[in-house]
Parts: C-alpha cells; structure tokens; sequence
C-alpha cells in the first residue's frame, strides 16, 4: 500500500490554483506593479473564491495595464463604466474605483520620496520559530496587518482591511503559512 502524498495548504486538484500554492503564495514579492496587483487582486477577492480572482488574473492585469500606478492612476469614470460591463474581470464599482485610487495612492508616496515597496515591507513580520500544523493556529489578521491597515488607508489606499492585508502579507511573502505539512515545505528540506 502507498502512502498518499502530503496535501497542499490548499489548491490539490485545480492545476491554476496548485500553481500559484506551489510556486508563488508566500514567494517574497517586490516592485510596485506586482505589490499593487496583489493588494487589488486580494481587494477584489473579498467575499468571492481566490480561483475565481485566479481565473480572471490575466483579464485583470490587461484592463488594469499591467498595474502599473500611472496607468491605473490615470484611468477615469469612462473606464469604470467600460469595466463594469466587462464580464471578463469582476464588475464590483467599490472594487474597481479602489484599484483606480490605490493607484493614486502609490502615486502620492513617491511626492514623499517613498515607494509602496518601502511602505508595504516595513510590516514585514520576524519570521516565525515553527510551522503551524493547520489553518486554526493561524489567524485572519496579525497585529501586522492591522497596522498595515491603518497606516495604508491613512495614505489614502481603499478596500484594504485587516483581513485583507494579512491575506496580502501572505500572497506577498511578508509571512509564509505554509503549513509543516506542506509539500512545498517538505521539499524545502
């Protein structure tokens, strides 16, 4: 008899969604495109299924260009209503009218000499002793997050809770959750 292999964190059985457990949650990320899709993709997530964001990923990043701040900053009313009728992306107006704002936001940093990149990881955790053996050691939020939270919408940034930014810290790196049981851990080893 075989012993059965080590179960992801989550994702087993959609190849998309074991892809990016395998080889991108968790994964240090920098640079402001990549932070300001993630911090957007997990805005838009809130209340959905993250393989519902994933499917929708690339639809995502050609309305919103590549997330590039300036772009997205730039983008008005006429776009919002464009993209509310594109049933390619999530239409959710709050959602969309927050990624256009965060963008602005990013913008806003740079008049202050600093850049979401700087901002995002200064709530980078100390890394934890040892792994959790499931998801019910691990919390929604992290004082982290909660700080993270506060400090971002006080730069202007929208949809981006406690919740959120934990969710993001963990899509970005800033933690890794992996669980020990984990096959990705195991293959660290």
């Amino acid at each position: 008899m075989t012993t059965p292999a080590p179960a992801r964190c989550f994702g087993d059985g959609d190849p998309l969604y074991e892809a990016y457990h395998d080889t991108e949650w968790g994964v240090p990320v920098h640079g402001e495109a990549a932070l300001l899709e993630r911090v957007a993709l997990e805005g838009f997530q809130s209340g959905l299924s993250w393989l519902t964001v994933l499917r929708k990923r690339e639809a995502f990043r050609e309305v919103f260009h590549g997330f590039d701040p300036q772009a997205v900053a730039a983008m008005g009313e006429p776009d919002v209503t464009r993209l509310l009728g594109d049933a390619r992306i999530i239409r959710n107006r709050q959602k969309i009218e927050a990624t256009i704002t965060n963008a602005q936001a990013v913008l806003a940093l740079h008049a202050d000499g600093r850049t979401l990149d700087e901002v995002f990881w200064s709530f980078a955790p100390p890394p934890r002793d040892a792994r959790a053996a499931s998801f019910a050691e691990l919390g929604a939020t992290s004082p982290e997050s909660v700080a993270m939270a506060k400090a971002l919408r006080a730069l202007g940034f929208r949809f981006f809770g406690p919740t959120t930014a934990y969710a993001a810290m963990q899509a970005c790196g800033l933690v890794d959750d992996h669980l020990a049981t984990c096959p990705v851990v195991l293959a660290r080893r």
